[in-house]
This record gives C-alpha cells, structure tokens and sequence, in this order.
C-alpha cells in the first residue's frame, strides 16, 4: 500500500489564499482536508477512522500507542520574513491603518508600515515571524476590519529591517 497523504496543519495556510482545488473556500473546514481524508471533504467513515486519534485510517489499523493523538514536536524558533500586503475595497478615510497597527501591535513582535496609496488601496508591510505575518494578514482577509475589504494580494520576502515598531504612514 502507499502512503497516506499529509495533511497541512491548519495553523500554516496554503502560500496562495481563496479557492481551494475542490472549489471550497480558505475558510471551509474542508478545505484543508484532502478529499478521502475527512469528515466533510468525502469519504472517510467512521469505521475507517483509528480509534482515540480522530485521524483516517485503513480499517482494522492499530491506534496510536496508548490510544493517544500524535502530537509533534514542537517548531523550531522561524527565520523573520517580509509580508508585503495590498489590501483593496474601501479602506482609506474609515480607520483602517490604524486598526491595522492595533492589530499588530496585539500579535506582538512584528515591525513595519501601513500606507495610503494613491490608487486607493492600503499596503501594508509586516516584518516578523511568519506565524505572526500569516496571522496579520488573517486579520486583514477575515477580521473585523473597518471599512470593507475586497481583497488582499500579498508577497513574502526577506526582511530588510529598519522599522523600530509598526508605524501608521
């Protein structure tokens, strides 16, 4: 037999947002279960599931030793990373940047900008983790954001540094 699929944990994102290859959304449980390999993506049972893990698993397969979920070892510390977000729909004159800094200065330990843009657009850079870059750029996709947004583009590089804390420009 071959192997079982990975599943990405759901703490680390696919790099490109929205649709997913079954046509459910980011934020569709299913989404990030791969089709045979969950509840709601199709076709996992309960008979084919190993008993105390949650996890799919051929029929008759053994449970985890001492019936217990698998839990990984803990990540190494991560490299800073650059986030450069653009985030369209209306979101000059109601607040925004400054929800934005509220909101990065609560996750803690990133550094960087929100700024205007001519075209009426709003580009945020974040420097920090990525866990908490992907967590800011959660925000500005799903969270209570003033204003409404329509979308966000972002790109991920390496930090440049200079930035002392997060600023409003």
């Amino acid at each position: 037999m071959g192997r079982a699929p990975k599943c990405r944990p759901p703490n680390r994102p696919d790099s490109v947002r929205g649709m997913t290859a079954s046509g459910t959304t980011a934020s569709d449980p299913a989404a990030n279960t791969p089709p045979g390999n969950g509840t709601s993506g199709g076709g996992g049972t309960e008979s084919e599931r190993t008993p105390g893990t949650g996890a799919d698993a051929p029929a008759g397969a053994a449970p985890a030793p001492g019936g217990a979920p698998d839990t990984a070892a803990p990540e190494p510390p991560q490299a800073p990373v650059r986030m450069t977000a653009w985030v369209r729909g209306r979101v000059q004159g109601v607040g925004f940047r400054w929800f934005t800094r509220e909101n990065a200065l609560r996750i803690g330990g990133l550094d960087g900008f929100a700024v205007n843009l001519d075209d009426g657009r709003v580009q945020v850079v974040a420097e920090g983790s990525r866990q908490r870059c992907e967590a800011l750029l959660e925000w500005l996709r799903t969270g209570d954001t003033p204003g409404r947004v329509d979308g966000v583009t972002e790109i991920w590089g390496s930090p440049r540094g200079g930035y002392s804390s997060f600023a409003i420009r």
